[in-house]
């Protein structure tokens, strides 16, 4: 769950066991499950200790961003980070922060960093050639700056 992108193989399965062995998921586990399936659905994983929660029940709650054949993973894993990997990586870092911020704080305090963060982003380079390229239709070309 502190995964910023999540895939999961067809037939993986996910669960909170902690309660079995005598203690509560840690590391963020209560906090973290809770924002991505739901009070509900975090408190019936967490009290049972439960490892059921099919792939496809984990994409359908939220928990994870794509389901697919398990020899497909890693190679699609690896297909999305040349994607980000290949834009910007100040603004990629920006968008980042936006997203997790928002589990941190109000939505009005979310909004208002958002807001800084966007407008900080055009005094970048990076942003002028983005603008620049969408223009001229052409890929852009991120110096990272």
């Amino acid at each position: 769950m502190m995964c910023d992108i999540i895939y999961a193989g067809e037939k993986a399965t996910f669960g909170q066991p902690e309660i079995k062995l005598g203690t509560i998921p840690g590391a963020g586990g209560t906090q973290r499950l809770v924002k991505a399936v739901g009070k509900s659905k975090a408190m019936e994983i967490c009290l049972t200790g439960s490892v059921n929660l099919s792939a496809q029940e984990a994409e359908r709650a939220g928990l994870v961003s794509k389901v697919l054949p398990a020899d497909q993973v890693v190679d699609e894993a690896v297909k999305t980070a040349e994607t980000i990997a290949n834009l910007s990586q100040p603004i990629v870092q920006m968008v980042k922060d936006a997203i997790n911020q928002s589990f941190e704080v109000p939505l009005s305090a979310g909004l208002t960093f958002e807001r800084r963060l966007f407008h900080s982003t055009f005094a970048s380079h990076d942003q002028k050639e983005g603008m620049a390229a969408f223009a001229e239709k052409r890929k852009a070309k991120f110096t990272h700056n």
